[in-house]
């Protein structure tokens, strides 16, 4: 194993490979691969992360599946997001498609109008003191911002506004294409 020296200039072995994983487990909750990821980066061997990680999955420490829904969850309470943003999101943890899909299951056409809506509504009180083709425009761009397709977004500016009057130049945003 690698050795750590103290302040005194003593070595000490370095912490096994589920210390370190607990460790890493204390600041927030991870994916397997982020843990998988984390011990091959303090050059554990394969052995150890594959054995450290199973061991976590027994003790349920590591569940992609649930990690997953508590994810959408947590976003979805703390600030309205779009599921295509919340995917980006969720792939960046690493977790496949498969995952990502079942998560966002949760997430329907009603919570994706609701959400929308409500970033409209934010924008649009913020954007009050705009005349009215600026304000509907900037809420527009905020929502495709966020990750909202073109429809979702053009249907929760005219319900936050009372138009969708000028939004027909604002290009929706590319999609990306995993």
């Amino acid at each position: 194993p690698f050795q750590r020296r103290t302040k005194s200039g003593a070595e000490r072995p370095s912490p096994s490979p589920m210390d370190a994983a607990l460790k890493y487990l204390t600041a927030c909750p991870r994916t397997v691969r982020e843990m998988e990821d984390k011990l091959d980066s303090l050059n554990y061997g394969e052995y150890e992360v594959y054995q450290t990680v199973e061991r976590l999955k027994e003790l349920n420490y590591l569940n992609d599946e649930e990690y997953a829904r508590n994810f959408v969850s947590s976003r979805l309470s703390s600030k309205p997001i779009s599921r295509r943003k919340l995917g980006q999101q969720l792939y960046a943890h690493k977790l496949n498609k498969e995952l990502i899909s079942a998560a966002l299951s949760e997430v329907d056409d009603a919570v994706e109008t609701a959400n929308a809506l409500s970033v409209a509504e934010k924008f649009a009180a913020q954007f009050s003191s705009l005349e009215d083709g600026e304000r509907r425009e900037r809420v527009m761009r905020r929502l495709l911002g966020r990750g909202f397709d073109y429809s979702t977004s053009r249907e929760a500016v005219r319900m936050a506004t009372g138009s969708d009057e000028g939004l027909e130049g604002i290009e929706p945003a590319m999609e990306d294409e995993e």
